[in-house]
């Protein structure tokens, strides 16, 4: 299996930027655990990974690169402003404390992590995005679980499009109507929670596209998302795991088979509602 990541397609984001469209997410994965765990990742051939202030693992995370003796441009690294620092002056103090952890001068994607509009604060929040950009604090900038309105918010208010919108999405909860705005925005979509925490790993017709190609359901599922161009964030601590959802390169599912997972929508979101989450 290929250690250098050049496997994985590189999707544009707004400006010169690109992010890979595979990554490796470390939500709720313990500090003590996640820095074994990236390096794990970073072998298998992952070259983005995603963390979060509210993931408390960000310290972890940049000791994995660290170790990896991977030059930091080798590695896409997103973190995220969580909900009690929105705001101008809080959001910029929120990025300088996951620097600090992360112990790197930039990152390469920093999100609003939900928009929290019983604070009504995401419209400043993205005005200090803007500013910490200019700055060189953060590559791109983007948000997380934004709705359409939240979106169509933030770039009347500031003129400016986020990069990519970080959402719940899977097989179960494909969120078409919001996938279809941030195409008309020019928005990537960017999906969290690809295999609805195991819940499609055994829906019939998932588990019939994978045994014909020779291939786990996860698999199946993490190659759907790519061919619809997501960005996608599969999160393992099985090292098995972690290689097999990143060995998803030599097969392509057939036009069928994409709408054989396109029919299995249900509604069914598993995470927090945007419009009403305000903390744990």
């Amino acid at each position: 299996m290929s250690t250098t990541g050049s496997q994985i397609p590189q999707v544009p984001l707004r400006g010169a930027e690109q992010i890979p469209q595979l990554g490796f997410g470390v939500f709720q994965i313990p500090p003590a655990q996640t820095e074994e765990v990236v390096a794990q990742a970073l072998v298998s051939g992952y070259r983005h990974i995603d963390t979060a202030a509210a993931y408390r693992n960000e310290g972890a995370v940049g000791q994995a690169i660290r170790s990896a003796n991977l030059d930091r441009g080798e590695v896409f690294v997103t973190t995220k402003c969580f909900n009690d620092d929105h705001g101008y002056e809080k959001a910029k103090r929120a990025l300088a404390a996951s620097l600090e952890r992360l112990e790197m001068e930039h990152v390469d994607l920093y999100l609003i992590h939900w928009p929290v509009p019983a604070h009504d604060n995401y419209v400043e929040t993205w005005k200090a995005f803007i500013e910490m950009r200019a700055e060189g604090l953060a590559r791109s900038i983007g948000v997380s679980n934004f709705q359409p309105a939240h979106l169509e918010r933030v770039i009347k208010e500031t003129g400016e499009t986020p990069a990519i919108n970080q959402i719940e999405l899977h097989p179960y909860f494909q969120q078409r109507g919001l996938r279809r705005e941030h195409e008309r925005l020019g928005i990537v979509t960017e999906a969290w929670s690809p295999l609805a925490q195991g819940k499609v790993l055994e829906d019939p017709a998932i588990v019939a596209i994978a045994k014909a190609h020779g291939k786990t359901p996860g698999q199946a599922v993490i190659r759907w998302h790519l061919q619809l161009g997501n960005v996608v964030i599969p999160k393992s601590v099985t090292p098995a795991r972690i290689e097999e959802n990143f060995d998803v390169f030599d097969f392509e599912l057939s036009a069928a088979e994409m709408a054989s997972i396109d029919g299995l929508d249900q509604g069914m979101r598993i995470g927090p509602d945007p419009d009403t989450f305000i903390r744990p």
